[in-house]
């Protein structure tokens, strides 16, 4: 990770428009939950399902579009993206560190809302609110990874990504069983379905593939961007 890199890329992601993107949807997932308090629908039930259809189905892939994008596409975009390929970094260290960024926005921005708003409906019940909250991390990560990769492979990064989350990871990977091996969403609830001991929480895909997936996406997008960065040339031409 490079130090400089990092500091502009949060200065530039959480300086921009995209923060206020970044606060919306949490601050939507912490109203619903609000309103559920207040009309008495508070129970488990109500939490996870929630949760499931909201916190990880909507808000978390729409914010590893926003961050995964937003460390690399804009740059890329603009042409700014030379001066940082002139330094004598390694491209690989680069993609590396905007990873990590976007990584550690998504967290911040779906985690901790995430554990709240369970929290605020039931608390610790059944360990829900840990559950998902440890769901909102792992499924970030693997996001902001795949969301940053589309980015270098293609300028067309945020449309892309917002089908990709609401077609394959909203419709696709809910409703189509053998689809649902291969969606990060599921993945993730896997990792909640853990964690927590509740009855209304099931998932039909095993930990141990599902951990071995995200690692893999990770892992994997991360080192496929750090290659395609090797491609730029400094005109800004792939």
């Amino acid at each position: 990770m490079n130090g400089v890199i990092a500091g502009i890329t949060y200065r530039a992601l959480l300086g921009r428009r995209r923060v206020w993107l970044l606060v919306l949807l949490p601050a939507v997932l912490l109203a619903l939950a609000v309103l559920l308090r207040v009309i008495g629908a508070d129970g488990e039930r109500a939490t996870v399902e929630l949760l499931r259809t909201f916190a990880i189905g909507v808000m978390l892939p729409l914010l590893g579009v926003i961050a995964g994008t937003g460390v690399i596409a804009p740059e890329i975009d603009d042409g700014t993206i030379v001066h940082l390929l002139s330094k004598p970094i390694s491209r690989p260290v680069i993609a590396q560190t905007k990873f990590l960024v976007a990584a550690s926005v998504v967290a911040a921005f779906a985690t901790v809302p995430t554990f709240a708003a369970a929290y605020l409906l039931i608390g610790l019940e059944a360990g829900v609110a840990s559950g998902f909250a440890l769901a909102a991390l792992v499924g970030g990560v693997a996001y902001a990874a795949v969301f940053m990769l589309l980015g270098v492979v293609t300028r067309h990064a945020v449309t892309i990504g917002i089908i990709y989350a609401v077609i394959w990871e909203g419709v696709v990977g809910n409703f189509v069983p053998g689809a649902r091996r291969y969606s990060v969403q599921q993945w993730a609830q896997t990792v909640a379905d853990q964690v927590s001991s509740s009855a209304f929480l099931t998932t039909d895909i095993g930990i141990g593939f599902a951990v071995s997936a995200l690692v893999v996406v990770s892992v994997g997008a991360v080192l496929w961007a750090g290659r395609r960065l090797r491609s730029f040339s400094l005109t800004g031409d792939e």
